[in-house]
């Protein structure tokens, strides 16, 4: 598309490849960036050169931070035989809301996923084998998401990166609360009574 500007149609571009921005988004928010002004779009630009320059993944668990390993890593008061595995930094995020989860993190960032090219060796597993060596951590809670690659990571980790003496557990799955039986599909369904649990 003709933008009268190649710049403008170059920021469109690569503002396009970010996920969940389609071209047409794309267009709305370099053309918001124009109109907002110098000073907006200066701050901007500094905060994204920022994130380079600032902000890395923890040493430890993989997950964001701005030093060597994360406040979580950090702190005292968190389980240590416990560390919940999750694909990417959101999810441990999402996890924290909650308030449930007290133990330690590790974030994959992906899946095995052969269809795409990626192996075991492409994921943070070297790491997650070096934090199981020392025999403190008890429990891996598996939090994949519950698709087939999820599904595959969290089989390979079980079978191939847990020590015998760690116990494996999975996420739960079933029914949403607040949701019937009509209007939900059947594998999830199926995965419900797997799951079931006495009262």
């Amino acid at each position: 598309m003709d933008y009268g500007s190649e710049t403008l149609a170059a920021l469109v571009r690569a503002l396009s490849r970010l996920p969940g921005i389609g071209v047409k988004s794309a267009q709305r928010i370099a053309l918001q960036l124009l109109r907002s002004g110098a000073d907006s779009a200066t701050h901007l630009a500094h905060l994204l050169v920022s994130l380079h320059e600032k902000v890395r993944f923890c040493s430890s668990c993989g997950s964001i931070t701005e030093t060597d390993q994360c406040a979580i890593c950090t702190d005292p008061g968190r389980d240590r035989t416990v560390i919940c595995v999750v694909e990417e930094p959101q999810d441990a995020l999402f996890l924290e809301k909650t308030g449930q989860f007290r133990g330690l993190y590790h974030v994959l960032h992906g899946v095995i996923s052969p269809i795409d090219g990626i192996g075991p060796e492409d994921l943070n597993l070297a790491a997650l084998s070096l934090r199981l060596r020392d025999g403190e951590v008890r429990e891996l809670l598996i939090a994949t998401n519950p698709t087939v690659e999820g599904d595959t990571t969290a089989l390979y980790i079980a079978r191939s990166i847990a020590p015998p003496d760690c116990t494996v557990t999975r996420l739960a799955r079933g029914l949403p609360a607040g949701a019937t039986l009509e209007y939900t599909d059947d594998t999830t369904l199926a995965r419900a009574i797997e799951g079931r649990k006495a009262l």
